[in-house]
C-alpha cells in the first residue's frame, strides 16, 4: 500500500508502525478502501495516487501532426513530472487546506524499506495524504481520521516488506538452499534463519558479502486481480462455507532488487490486500498474501518449495516426529549416564 510514498531520502527509520487503534475507518481514498476506479481523464491532480497513462494517449500523442505541435505553445509532459519508480509526482503538496477544519502533522516517517541507492523510502505525512485525498474529490474525508489511515498504511507496508524478506532470507542463494532451510517446516525454518524470535523482522540480514534486498520500485494494480485471488473468488462462489472470502481491496507489485554470490537480479513480488472482521473493541484487521510472481521456473519452484514442505512437514506428524526424536535422544543420554555411575560404583 504504498501508493502515497515519495522519493526522497530520510535519515534514520522510525517504522514499524504500532497497529493502529480505535474504530476509525479508512478514507475510501486511502489504499484499504474495496471499490478503486481508474481515473477518468489523463489529468490527475498532483499528489494523487500512482497513475498509468491510457492506452490511447501515447498513440493519440503520436498522431498529432508537427505544425500544430510547432505553433502551440511548449507544455510540460504529464510524463516529465511523474517519479518513474512510482509513478507519481515528485513532490507532494504539505501545505494546509483552505477548507480544513484542523492542522495535521508534517513530518514525516521513514520506512524500514530500503531503495536502491540504500536509502530508506519514506512514508507521506498526513497533511500530504489528506491534500492527495481532496484532489482526488474525497472531500468529504474526516481530518481527524487522516492520521489513523497513514498509521494503517504504514503498518500495511512495514508487513509487506517483512514477508519479503522471509522469501528472500529462505531463496536468495537458490531453490536448493530454500528447500534446504524450508524442509522441516516454517517453525524450523525461522530458527535455522534466526527469527524464531521475531519472523517479521526486517532488518536481520546476514549474508556475508552480500547485499540485502531493496524495493527497486512498484505499481498499483486494484483493478487487476491476480490469478490466485481469482481462483479463490471462483471456489467461494463454488463453496461458499469452505472458501467464502471477500475479494481483496487492492493489489500490488513490488519489484525487489535481489542479490547473491554471482550478482543482482530483479524480482517481481505480487501482494493482495484483505480486509478482515475487526476486532470486538473496533480495531481493524487486515490479511497481507505475499509471494514472488510466477514470472518463471524458479519463482514457482519457490512458492511450492515453501508452501509443499510446510504442509507435508504438518501433514505427515513431523512435530511430532522431532519430539520424539528429541525424547529418544534424552532416554539414551540418561541410560549412557546411569551406565557410567554402575561402572564407577
Amino acid at each position: 500500500m504504498g501508493w502515497f510514498w515519495a522519493d526522497t531520502a530520510s535519515s534514520a527509520p522510525v517504522a514499524p508502525h504500532p497497529t493502529p487503534r480505535g474504530s476509525a475507518e479508512p478514507p475510501p481514498s486511502c489504499p484499504m478502501h474495496k471499490k478503486v476506479s481508474a481515473p477518468a481523464t489523463a489529468e490527475v491532480p498532483r499528489g494523487a495516487c500512482p497513475y498509468v497513462p491510457p492506452e490511447g494517449a501515447a498513440k493519440a500523442s503520436a498522431e498529432v501532426p508537427s505544425s500544430s505541435a510547432a505553433e502551440a505553445p511548449a507544455k510540460q509532459g504529464l510524463l516529465s513530472r511523474l517519479n518513474p519508480l512510482n509513478n507519481m509526482f515528485a513532490e507532494l503538496d504539505n501545505s494546509r487546506a483552505d477548507a480544513q477544519s484542523q492542522d495535521l502533522p508534517l513530518s514525516r516517517e521513514a520506512s524500514t524499506i530500503p531503495k536502491a541507492d540504500g536509502s530508506l523510502w519514506e512514508y507521506p505525512s498526513p497533511q500530504q495524504m489528506y491534500n492527495a485525498m481532496l484532489r482526488k474529490g474525497y472531500t468529504d474525508t474526516p481530518v481527524d481520521a487522516v492520521e489513523s489511515m497513514v498509521s494503517v498504511h504504514n503498518f500495511l507496508n512495514e508487513g509487506a516488506w517483512a514477508e519479503i524478506m522471509g522469501w528472500e532470507r529462505r531463496f536468495s542463494k537458490g531453490v536448493a538452499e530454500g528447500y534446504r532451510i524450508c524442509k522441516r517446516g516454517e517453525e524450523n525454518a525461522n530458527l535455522a534463519l534466526g527469527t524464531a524470535d521475531d519472523p517479521f523482522d526486517t532488518q536481520t540480514w546476514d549474508v556475508d558479502g552480500v547485499p540485502p534486498p531493496s524495493l527497486v520500485r512498484f505499481t498499483g494494480r486494484p483493478t487487476e486481480p491476480t490469478p490466485k485471488a481469482a481462483i479463490m473468488q471462483w471456489l467461494s462462489w463454488a463453496s461458499p462455507e469452505r472458501f467464502g472470502t471477500p475479494p481483496p481491496f487492492d493489489r500490488h507489485d513490488w519489484y525487489v532488487n535481489r542479490c547473491n554470490t554471482k550478482g543482482c537480479e530483479e524480482v517481481r513480488y505480487v501482494i493482495d490486500y484483505y480486509e478482515g472482521e475487526p476486532e470486538p473493541t473496533g480495531e481493524p484487521v487486515f490479511f497481507l498474501d505475499v509471494r514472488p510472481a510466477v514470472d518463471g521456473p524458479r519463482s514457482a519452484a519457490e512458492r511450492v518449495v515453501r508452501w509443499g514442505t510446510d504442509t507435508w512437514w504438518t501433514a505427515t506428524g513431523g512435530v511430532a516426529r522431532e519430539i520424539r526424536k528429541l525424547e529418544e535422544a534424552k532416554a539414551k543420554k540418561e541410560e549412557e549416564a546411569q551406565a557410567k555411575r554402575r561402572q564407577y560404583n
